[in-house]
């Protein structure tokens, strides 16, 4: 009865439940993302989308972008225009995420409708959103916008396949230049477009020739527009490799075979982990077949090998030389393709070939063992490697040593599984996937390794203000603040803040820039006077500065994140250093025996030194002895691993009012003789983590 009763509801009502129930839940959890944590990724993104909301213009921190995709900004900049508040903005695009990507159940029902029956397309939609890459949906990554649109692509393709009509490859070359302006990686869907018809002559046997005449018109018109293209470039003076942009570096790089190779198996392994098993093997089982398939069947099976094909073996040249890590989430757009071949699998009546199916499933499970969990399981299977954080919650409980039996044992009882499932109950094995996907959301989204500590860390790395836009609270309305960043906090620091607070403008650098290559001024400090200038020499203007306490300007400081001592100054222009630190390693906290602070036009006052020391390197008890005017002002015990708060009176003395106080740390202690093959030879006394200057009243 239930059964009728839900059969004689229309499709589309099922199918907006779907995408309905999954944006709000994703919506939902998705609040539980604090911060941005894909970095410099996110920023990115977000700035472009500030630019066009703002400028009307694509923007990376005021600068024109330098050639990162269109889409994805244009989608969520109706966020950053209706909301002022950067947090609130931030709220609304995860929402926004979370509608864009549900909305791949619909392309994927239809996909799947073009093989099998509406029941089990409707699961094949359901599938589409229970993917655990949904989970970039509390992400601002383009991700939401390029994965409803590849299986927009992936069903066109599978439609000019049946049928290469004019019609359908101009549109199916229209939505490849969208794809491309989503994400640079769509460049590898071209050659799989144009491989694919070559797959389904191996399929269908038509002879090369025949093949060639009847897609003439596909091939045709991408030869035309590569003319065209390569034309434009070389009039322009431009190379093809421009056209990728932002990511040009990619065609300098010299890739290593054998270890593209090596990168290639990991990437394929992991895909099948990801998938778990049962679709594929049921995937090779229908390719095996594919001569005795209908003919919507085939055409789908050409179109995803072919995608197969061609998007791993990129990802994987990619990830040998750019990233070090299984690239999972730029393959994770093929999942649903597998998931809809084992629901072509189960509605052509579960065919299970003496030979080719044990096969299948052996070779499906097997994969598993050549992943090298210990290699890969680190943060950064955190961004891209979501499948790979259920085993290492898993890791945490049963140990290291066995999560590759684990993990086989897994995979080896879902190739059973494919193998011994009756017919009848066959249906199982994709709720069975189903299940598991669901299972591995709470330790990839609330896990110990999961999405929701990681922003939470994130923010805590950058931010420790009560407020995450505590700079656009205190600055005045439309001002602007510059952030000097000297490298003695965490770069994240300048990341989330600017993430947070429209007002947060121009960074400057001292030593180094913040890594991720945005664009930053590097400035120069004089020792002397502590004048602020340009590279070209021209003095630095900015009205408002945000700053660590080791660059104190002559100004008033307006707001202080006191977890980081990260300051909001109104200054008075030109910039000027009114601190000077010496003794601090560069870009770190750490101290050789002597620190000296040194404090321009002075005023008798009070510094507070926050310290700390390190459990690992120091056994006894460190002490630090502050000297000023050449007597002793302050001295204090520094416990091993132990935080302490040094507070020495400030005099001016001599004609330029400075005050000087030198801080030496007993003992000291060089790493490399406390832990050989530790390769730090430097000599360290204690972290100087912040200095707070408070002029007497």
């Amino acid at each position: 009865m239930v059964v009728s009763r839900a059969r004689r509801i229309p499709v589309w009502i099922w199918l907006a439940a779907i995408v309905l129930g999954s944006a709000i839940f994703r919506a939902v959890i998705g609040r539980g993302i604090v911060a941005p944590f894909i970095m410099v990724d996110e920023v990115i993104w977000a700035e472009i989308a500030r630019g066009i909301a703002d400028a009307g213009e694509p923007l990376v921190r005021g600068d024109p972008d330098p050639g990162y995709g269109i889409v994805y900004p244009l989608l969520v900049s109706p966020a950053y225009a209706l909301f002022e508040s950067l947090p609130d903005a931030y709220a609304a695009l995860k929402a926004v995420n979370a509608v864009a990507m549900s909305l791949a159940a619909i392309p994927a029902y239809f996909l799947a409708r073009r093989v099998v029956g509406e029941g089990l397309s409707l699961l094949g939609a359901l599938l589409a959103v229970a993917i655990p890459s949904l989970a970039y949906t509390g992400t601002v990554m383009t991700e939401n916008a390029f994965y409803p649109l590849f299986l927009v692509l992936a069903l066109v393709i599978q439609l000019m396949l049946e049928r290469p009509t004019a019609l359908r490859v101009v549109l199916l070359v229209a939505l490849l230049g969208l794809a491309f302006a989503t994400r640079v990686q769509a460049v590898a869907i071209l050659p799989a477009v144009l491989l694919a018809p070559l797959v389904l002559e191996v399929f269908e046997r038509r002879g090369l020739r025949a093949t060639l005449n009847r897609f003439r018109v596909l091939y045709g018109v991408v030869v035309a527009l590569g003319i065209l293209v390569l034309a434009v470039q070389l009039v322009g003076g431009r190379s093809l490799q421009d056209l990728l942009g932002a990511y040009s570096p990619v065609g300098d790089a010299s890739y290593d075979l054998g270890e593209v190779l090596r990168y290639l198996v990991w990437h394929v392994a992991e895909l099948a982990l990801y998938l778990l098993v049962v679709p594929v093997a049921a995937t090779i089982v229908l390719v095996g077949r594919a001569r005795s398939l209908d003919a919507p069947l085939r055409a789908f099976l050409a179109a995803t090998v072919a995608l197969t094909v061609c998007l791993v073996p990129v990802v994987a040249a990619f990830a040998s030389v750019f990233s070090d890590r299984i690239e999972e989430r730029n393959l994770f757009y093929l999942a649903p393709l597998f998931v809809i071949a084992l629901l072509a699998w189960i509605d052509r009546g579960a065919p299970r070939p003496r030979v080719l199916a044990p096969v299948a499933a052996a070779v499906s499970a097997l994969l598993v063992l050549l992943i090298p969990f210990d290699r890969f399981l680190t943060t950064s299977a955190i961004t891209d490697t979501l499948m790979l954080l259920p085993f290492w919650s898993l890791q945490d409980r049963i140990g290291s040593g066995w999560i590759t039996p684990a993990a086989f044992g897994l995979t080896v009882a879902l190739g059973l599984a494919f193998l011994l499932v009756p017919t009848r109950y066959v249906v199982v094995l994709p709720l069975l996937v189903l299940g598991l996907w669901t299972v591995s959301l709470k330790p990839i989204w609330w896990g110990k390794h999961g999405f929701e500590r990681f922003s939470r860390g994130s923010l805590f790395q950058g931010i420790r203000a009560p407020e995450r836009d505590w700079i656009d609270r205190a600055l005045p309305d439309d001002a602007e603040a510059a952030f000097l960043w000297t490298g003695r906090t965490d770069r994240l620091t300048v990341n989330q803040n600017e993430f947070f607070s429209r007002g947060v403008g121009q960074v400057y650098f001292v030593e180094k820039p913040t890594p991720g290559g945005l664009p930053e001024t590097r400035v120069t400090i004089d020792r002397e006077t502590g004048a602020v200038t340009l590279p070209e020499g021209d003095p630095v203007i900015d009205p408002y500065v945000v700053a660590d306490s080791s660059f104190e300007p002559d100004g008033e400081a307006l707001a202080r994140d006191r977890g980081w001592g990260i300051t909001l100054w109104r200054v008075r222009p030109p910039l000027v250093s009114a601190v000077r630190i010496d003794g601090l390693y560069p870009n770190d906290t750490w101290s050789g025996r002597t620190v000296t602070y040194v404090r321009r036009r002075c005023l008798p006052g009070m510094l507070a030194v926050e310290l700390s020391s390190d459990g690992t390197l120091f056994l006894e008890p460190q002490r630090i002895v502050a000297r000023s005017n050449g007597k002793v002002v302050g001295s204090i015990g520094l416990q091993p691993a132990a935080q302490a708060v040094l507070r020495v009176p400030l005099a001016p003395a001599g004609p330029a009012g400075r005050c000087r106080v030198v801080f030496a740390v007993t003992p000291t202690e060089v790493p490399s003789r406390v832990s050989p093959g530790s390769g730090d030879d430097r000599e360290l006394g204690a972290h100087f983590n912040r200095f707070v200057y408070t002029p007497r009243k």
